[in-house]
């Protein structure tokens, strides 16, 4: 992955730690691993980003931030992945939730109303809430097994890639090393 596109985006953790409204939590959040950027921790952390995001909850950044710490992966890009359901994706991914909900337990749709997938939501939660939270549980886990391997093979490939440039660039002559940009 690459590595230093990542640090370029990603908070310091001396000026999070240094936040007064955190300042319970600056004893786990001086923990280096949840800095790190290395395959293990980067896939861990998308893994656990996009489940939560398809959790139909509130206060999903709290969860994801608890549970990166919890199995020691990438807090910023675990927090920050949870974003994928914002307030404008969220009504399309929970009736496509609910969607394949029903179609897995063989339910009958209860069309949307004209109010808003989330008005309907709230409206008839009693009758649509084991379709909607399989849906979001199947979605989101295979989300996060998916993107897990996503990124481990793609981190994996950028590492090849990256050896057989510095193997090709030891095997030029000397003179030849002088005009390639990279050195």
């Amino acid at each position: 992955m690459p590595r230093k596109l990542i640090k370029r985006f990603m908070p310091k953790p001396e000026k999070i730690q240094a936040n007064k409204s955190l300042g319970f939590m600056s004893a786990h959040l001086a923990d280096p691993s949840l800095w790190t950027l290395t395959r293990t921790s980067v896939s861990g952390a998308f893994s656990i980003g996009l489940f939560v995001a398809f959790l139909p909850i509130p206060m999903q950044m709290l969860l994801a931030a608890f549970l990166a710490g919890y199995w020691r992966v990438n807090l910023p890009i675990s927090v920050g992945l949870v974003w994928v359901s914002n307030p404008l994706t969220t009504p399309p991914l929970l009736y496509v939730c609910y969607r394949l909900g029903a179609w897995i337990l063989n339910v009958p749709l209860s069309p949307p109303s004209s109010e808003g997938i989330i008005d309907w939501v709230f409206t008839h939660f009693n009758q649509i809430w084991p379709p909607l939270l399989l849906g979001c549980l199947i979605i989101g886990a295979v989300l996060a097994v998916v993107a897990n391997v996503a990124v481990r093979l793609l981190w994996r490939w950028q590492v090849s890639q990256s050896w057989n440039k510095r193997q090709s660039n030891r095997l030029l002559p000397s003179t030849q090393k002088k005009d390639t940009p990279e050195n």
